[in-house]
């Protein structure tokens, strides 16, 4: 069984970018696609973007898309989510999640999150 850690997140200005990062153990990454989610307060969790165990699927939610790219070093056992041009409305806990079935985008398709990273974005 594959655990997943999260990092990366923070407190950034409405304009600025961050980079979060999602670390395998237990299991190599290579046997999972993966996939990025969010939720903010009173929200419910929300798709961000999801990728292929060779990295060359990708999928972004409309209201990422053009911003955040997605990406994964398999042989370092990490994901990554790169997220620029961040607006207030990005602010929420991150959570990456793996999956054995491909690249999806809803949350019950994921067997496996991590604890969650938090971004807060000021205006």
């Amino acid at each position: 069984q594959v655990q997943l850690v999260e990092s990366g997140g923070g407190l950034v200005q409405a304009g600025g970018s961050l980079r979060l990062s999602c670390v395998a153990s237990g299991r190599a990454l290579s046997w999972y696609a993966m996939g990025w989610f969010r939720q903010a307060p009173g929200k419910e969790r929300e798709f961000v973007a999801t990728i292929s165990r060779d990295g060359r699927t990708t999928d972004y939610a409309d209201s990422v898309k053009g911003r955040f790219a997605i990406s994964r070093d398999n042989a370092k056992n990490t994901m990554y989510l790169q997220m620029n041009s961040l607006k207030p409305e990005d602010a929420a806990i991150y959570y990456c999640a793996a999956n054995t079935v491909g690249p999806r985008r809803e949350s019950y398709e994921y067997g496996t999150w991590g604890q969650g990273t938090q971004v807060t974005v000021s205006s």
